[in-house]
């Protein structure tokens, strides 16, 4: 399935095949993804969600074909990548942290330039993180590490942003924070946003389109209203969802049932 209109594909995957293990994770996957979107990832554990973004990004082997718009394969220039769990150097500071975002643009041997400081320094300030340059990175509290992570992810000044559960880690008011930061982030540099979201009402939320993926394959590919079907949902999570607006946004709940309404 693939976006549709004139808008400019930033990057697009044909018949991608990754197996894991002996397993097929994902399976001849077609995807276009438009420059400037935010698309949201979900489905079930072991959908293949990030192991997709991980083949867009080169971690993982795969079949079949990912280019960005220009038809070549992405490079580290191209896709910025956060992880879920990321390995955090505790021993570094802040701006050394971010400092690596600008290994993509360095050739071999190179050391960083004034140039890249100066980036560092303007995405720290963007971030409201300049005060937090010199601090250790073992001093941040959980929300102001995740945000020196999309820092570095920033710094690689690559157009498009992949996100595997942001905030996974985060409380519902530091959740809030990051993704409005990112989406703020997409809106003036005209980023795209390629996330793997858990919670579905907050995918709802940010996301322009969703793709739900089951068994590595995408099951539905349109905008929220379309793609949080609560029958599809309760078929593809096997648990019955319902899905209701309130104040025009979706929400996806457990539905009532018999037993539950009893108890």
């Amino acid at each position: 399935m693939t976006a549709t209109g004139s808008a400019i594909p930033a990057l697009r995957c044909s018949q991608l095949t990754v197996e894991l293990g002996g397993r097929p994770v994902l399976q001849d996957l077609d995807l276009e993804i438009t420059s400037g979107q935010w698309l949201g990832l979900i489905g079930p554990n072991g959908a293949g969600k990030s192991t997709l973004l991980r083949a867009i990004a080169g971690l993982v082997d795969y079949d079949g074909e990912v280019v960005v718009a220009d038809g070549r394969r992405p490079r580290a220039t191209d896709v910025a990548m956060v992880a879920q769990n990321p390995l955090i150097p505790t021993e570094m500071t802040v701006s050394e942290y971010v400092l690596i975002g600008r290994t993509a643009h360095l050739g071999w041997l190179a050391r960083e330039s004034r140039r890249d400081r100066a980036v560092v320094a303007d995405v720290l300030e963007r971030l409201e993180l300049s005060s937090f340059a010199g601090r250790p990175m073992s001093a941040l509290s959980g929300g102001e590490t995740q945000r020196v992570v999309i820092a570095r992810s920033l710094a690689q000044q690559a157009p498009i942003l992949l996100l595997d559960e942001p905030t996974s880690a985060l409380d519902i008011g530091h959740q809030a924070g990051v993704l409005e930061l990112v989406d703020g982030l997409r809106r003036a540099d005209q980023l795209t946003v390629v996330a793997v979201m858990h919670d579905l009402t907050t995918a709802a939320r940010f996301a322009e389109r969703l793709v739900l993926l089951d068994q590595g394959r995408i099951m539905v590919d349109g905008p929220p209203e379309r793609t949080l079907d609560a029958d599809m949902l309760s078929r593809t999570y096997a648990t019955p969802l319902t899905v209701k607006e309130i104040d025009g946004h979706l929400i996806v709940l457990p539905a009532v049932t018999g037993r539950s309404a009893r108890s």
